[in-house]
């Protein structure tokens, strides 16, 4: 049975205010139907509060009114009255949108469009939240400390946290972020707990892992074979950087539900293998090898036959200020084929450095266009015309191929780009 603090019955009273109320019931809800018996506090929320498509804008256009903010209200809140939101009482942060301010017209973004989320993304800044406008707000400035209780959105970002900086989130939804960003609670379930954090199978790692396409390969293959479970990787030799974490963490969550990994060795709750499974026994043992290796290679690229190669897409989950470093030198000057696009995705605070070292001149030197706040999944734009794409993402080579129907070359950042220049796939993969 659920059990409420002081506090958080005098949220659920009104006694705070009927914004506060609101999003206190609909956190009791969600807390009930997940069987939690208790609140943690949170103090590190990332959400897309108040955020909306054009179908939600329009939707909601004669609904609101001075007292309040329907979209917040209705659909944030699930609340059954327009409710005026007081400011974020935790610091809470606003994830990716649907459009790059400097670049709608190349993404193929109405002008109209562009100012709804303008005027949505003001909404938030008058209620204090900070605009990250990313799926990697770790590398935007929000990194939570080690236990720290969060209520995050975005599978990639959650899969990170729980992982390498060892804070504690679920993967949560606009609604619960939104409640949790007026009250500082979310439910104590799942992974803000320490059973459920604890390794259920094992992947014992036969190959040498190395680059970020092998980690994503990896990634992959754990995945596939974990589901939603939670793995414990051993025999990795080599310790894995920022990047190579990141795109692991994005393709397991693709191809499978996973919210948590350990890597015997490499992230914080896992010394060792046993400490990893905290006295669990595993429930399957999977090996990764050559074989395995290279059947996830061929399976990320199974839509794609054609080797012209349209359009080029990097950053997902957001390029890291490494990885425009690696881009750049990459292109060295050379110019992208008339034929083919090359847009790289990333956040404002990593295009800021970016913009300072000269990377992204190098870039755009070079034909490219590099882009924030969204990505071609999420926007679900592609240059127009775009039947072939080639891309160093297992996560976007699981997804693009499918949301826009098009043909999808995966490999190396290098083989990526020198498509983007060649206009033609090469890409060999692992032997």
């Amino acid at each position: 049975m659920l059990t409420l603090t002081d506090d958080e019955k005098a949220m659920l009273d009104g006694r705070h205010g009927k914004a506060r109320q609101k999003a206190m019931d609909l956190l009791v809800r969600y807390a009930e139907a997940l069987g939690a018996e208790r609140f943690v506090d949170t103090r590190n929320v990332a959400g897309v509060p108040g955020s909306a498509n054009a179908f939600l804008q329009n939707y909601y256009k004669d609904k609101g009114g001075p007292g309040g903010d329907a979209i917040f209200s209705h659909f944030d809140l699930d609340s059954d009255e327009l409710v005026e939101a007081p400011s974020a009482v935790v610091h809470t942060c606003h994830l990716q949108g649907g459009a790059d301010p400097l670049h709608w017209e190349t993404l193929g973004v109405g002008e109209e469009i562009v100012r709804g989320h303008q005027a949505r993304e003001a909404f938030a800044v008058s209620k204090g939240v900070e605009i990250l406008k990313t799926c990697t707000p770790y590398l935007a400035g929000n990194v939570p400390a080690f236990g720290e209780h969060c209520a995050w959105m975005e599978s990639s970002a959650v899969i990170y946290a729980n992982s390498v900086l060892g804070a504690r989130t679920n993967t949560e939804g606009r609604e619960s972020t939104s409640a949790a960003m007026l009250t500082g609670k979310i439910p104590d379930w799942g992974l803000h707990r320490d059973g459920p954090r604890r390794g259920t199978h094992r992947v014992d790692v036969r190959v040498p892992v190395e680059s970020v396409l092998d980690w994503g390969m990896l990634g992959y293959f754990t995945g596939e074979v974990v589901q939603e479970r939670i793995p414990v990787l051993a025999g990795v030799t080599a310790a894995p950087d920022i990047v190579r974490l990141k795109h692991f963490g994005a393709a397991a969550s693709s191809s499978g539900g996973v919210e948590m990994y350990h890597i015997a060795g490499v992230t914080p709750e896992a010394p060792d293998v046993e400490t990893a499974f905290g006295g669990n026994v595993p429930l399957e043992v999977f090996d990764y090898g050559a074989a395995e290796r290279r059947r996830v290679y061929d399976a990320l690229n199974a839509t794609a036959s054609d080797p012209a190669v349209d359009f080029v897409m990097l950053g997902c989950p957001h390029a890291a200020i490494e990885q425009l470093r690696e881009a750049a030198a990459i292109l060295g000057g050379r110019r992208i084929s008339g034929n083919t696009r090359l847009w790289i995705f990333t956040s404002r605070a990593v295009r800021v450095e970016a913009d300072a070292a000269g990377y992204t001149a190098a870039i755009e030197a070079a034909g490219g266009v590099v882009m924030t706040d969204t990505c071609s999944a999420f926007a679900q734009a592609v240059p127009s015309g775009t039947r072939v794409a080639a891309l160093d993402s297992a996560k976007q080579a699981h997804y693009l191929p499918a949301i826009l129907n098009v043909q999808a070359w995966f490999g190396t950042t290098r083989d990526c780009i020198e498509a983007a220049v060649t206009g033609r796939w090469n890409g060999v993969g692992p032997s």
